[in-house]
This record gives structure tokens, sequence and C-alpha cells, in this order.
């Protein structure tokens, strides 16, 4: 596949050669008919011999004509040479030239994040279409900046208002229900814990799809270690293969990730069933026994509010959602394939993006 630049250059030689053969050849064949035209009204006299000089014929002026239109003609194929090679090159710095106002757009699209939306391309220049892209352009990211500003100061407050009154419902129910009420104090309760888990997978999901302002170097072997040890069933056995590996990115963030996909590992899996957690060269894989899962629902697996299972206890459908948006905030990879026997094998792959071990977070 042939680049503009490339395209650009062709068309650019191409031109030049067409134009400059053209030139050439309609000027030897103006030259040849001139001469033909002088040489025929020239008037002819004989020439005696000289003596003592052999009688050789004289040379004929039309073959002189001849000798000269022959030699006119290699040099222009000469010229056409070397003009073809002038030609290519020439063009391909004048297209470079040209298309140098959409590189820079173009790194400057590639090289934008959530983190640098301020960055512009700030193109200086005459006032031609490119001036005009790059203008565009500008104001587009200006738009862009706006809406993701409003939309950060939007969750900032819901955190803080939805959260405040939740705090002090429950506060509410645990204080000012009486014990004689324990079933129903019970029921509110779980609601209540139910809307904050609700509310903070929502703003997690939020922050994540809303991409990543800082990133640092994260243990990612830590994460999963920490998480395993805060979490876990009786009714099921956590099995690990946990090897190291560092990341770039967001430690609570990842860490969210990690206990979605133990917490789903075990949520839905039987009594005395088995999560395996492993973690091998910046793969990390979770698998689990369970229910099965039909094929025609592994698209719901990823999208949010989509639960394989109808009971509401087994959560919002937000688990697996929240995983797929923090990996692609980290720019990883994560895929779902069923687990023979029942269950799923879920993989998110963070190879690629290693870090170093300087400053290191968990």
């Amino acid at each position: 596949m042939t680049t503009v630049r490339v395209r650009l250059t062709l068309i650019y030689s191409g031109l030049f050669l067409l134009t400059s053969v053209i030139l050439l050849v309609t000027v030897n064949l103006l030259l040849r008919q001139a001469l033909d035209k002088r040489i025929a009204g020239l008037p002819v006299a004989p020439v005696a011999p000289l003596p003592g000089v052999p009688n050789d014929r004289p040379p004929r002026l039309p073959e002189l004509v001849d000798e000269v239109i022959n030699y006119q003609w290699g040099v222009t194929a000469l010229t056409v040479g070397i003009l073809a090679l002038v030609s290519v090159v020439v063009g391909w710095l004048v297209a470079g030239r040209i298309l140098r106002p959409i590189h820079r757009i173009t790194a400057t699209a590639q090289r934008l994040s959530l983190s640098t939306l301020h960055e512009r391309i700030a193109l200086v220049g005459p006032k031609d279409e490119l001036k005009e892209l790059a203008d565009t352009f500008d104001a587009m990211l200006d738009r862009l900046e706006r809406s993701v500003e409003g939309q950060r100061r939007f969750i900032a407050n819901a955190s803080h208002e939805l959260r405040t009154p939740l705090a002090v419902q429950r506060a509410a129910i645990e204080i000012g229900l009486p014990e004689d009420v324990g079933e129903i104090r019970d029921k509110l309760l779980l609601h209540n814990r139910r809307t904050e888990s609700l509310i903070d997978a929502l703003l997690v999901l939020a922050q994540a799809e809303h991409g990543l302002e800082n990133r640092v170097p994260v243990t990612l072997d830590r994460v999963v270690r920490l998480v395993l040890a805060e979490g876990g069933s009786d009714d099921v056995t956590v099995t690990t293969r946990i090897e190291p590996f560092v990341v770039e990115g967001d430690p609570v963030l990842l860490n969210r990730l990690v206990t979605n996909l133990v917490d789903n590992a075990v949520r839905y899996n039987h009594p005395g069933g088995t999560v395996e957690v492993t973690l091998s060269h910046g793969v990390l894989t979770v698998v689990n026994t369970g229910p099965e899962v039909p094929r025609e629902r592994f698209g719901d697996l990823f999208e949010p509010f989509r639960r394989l299972h109808t009971a509401r206890e087994q959560g919002a459908g937000l688990g697996l959602s929240i995983v797929a948006s923090i990996a692609k905030a980290h720019k990883a990879e994560v895929r779902a394939s069923p687990n023979p026997g029942g269950g799923l094998e879920v993989v998110v792959d963070f190879a690629g993006h290693r870090s170093s071990y300087d400053d290191i977070q968990v």
C-alpha cells in the first residue's frame, strides 16, 4: 500500500517528466524542420576537383543534418533520464514539506489521551486548507476538554452527594430502629449496602471509562496476593500461581479489577468448587468451576447490568464490565472462554506494558 507522499511524488515527477519530454521532442522536431527548410533553400554550386586530390564525393548537407539530429536525440534521452532522477528527488522533498502539517496533526492525535487534552496543534503559517484543518482540530479539542472536565466534576459531586445520604440513612437504620423490628431492619440495611455498592461500582466504571490521568509502576503480583488475602470463601478452594510483574497504571483501579475477577469467580460457583488464579508473563487468568455459560450469552459478559442469572442477590451486573473498562484504560486485552465442565476462564493480558521496578506502588 503506497503512502500519500509516494503518490504525490509520482504525480509531481510524472507531470514534470511529461512536460519535459513534450518540450524536448517538440524542440527537436522543430529544429529538424527548420534545418531541412534552410538547406532546401540554399543554391547548389558545382565544385571543381582540385589537382592532386582524390575525386571523393563531398559530404552532403542532408546527411550532416541527420547526424546533428541523431546527436540531439541522444542528448535528449540523456537529459530526460537525468530529469527523471531530479524530479523524483525534488517531488519527494516537496511532498514531504507539504505533508509536514498533516504529520504534525497525526502525531498530536496519536499522543492525545484524557490526561493530555490540554495540548494543541497550534499550526502557524498561511491561511490555507491545512491551517483550517489544524484550527478545526484544536477547536474540537477545546470542546472535548470542557466536556471531560464537566464529567469529572459531575463524578466528584455525585460521589459526595450520593454517598452522604446513604451513610446517614444507614446510621439512622442501625441506631433509630428498635430491636423488635430486626427483620425489617436487616432488610433495610441489606438494600442500603446494595445501593452503596451499586453507586461505588458506577463511579469506578465512570472513572475507568474516562481513562487514566496519571500512571505509576504497580506490582501486579502484590495486588493479586493482597486481594486473595482479603477475600475468599469457605465453600470454594482458591489455588494460585503468581509470578512477579510490574505494570504502568492506577493501583486503585487495578485492585478493583482483580477484586471483581476473584469475587465473580467465587460468587458464580458451586459449593466445593475451585478457583485458579494465575499471573504469568503479564497475563492474569482466573478460572472457576460453576454453571455452564451458553455461548450465545458470551456477548453479555462485559456489558453493564447484564446478568447471566436472574437472581438479584448475585449482584448488579457490573463486575466484568468494570473489569473490561479498567483493562481498556490500561491498554490490556480481556477475553473470556467457557471452562470445560462449567464455569469461565477470564484472561486479562497486560503483556507489552511491563514497567520498571523504580517507584513501585501497590
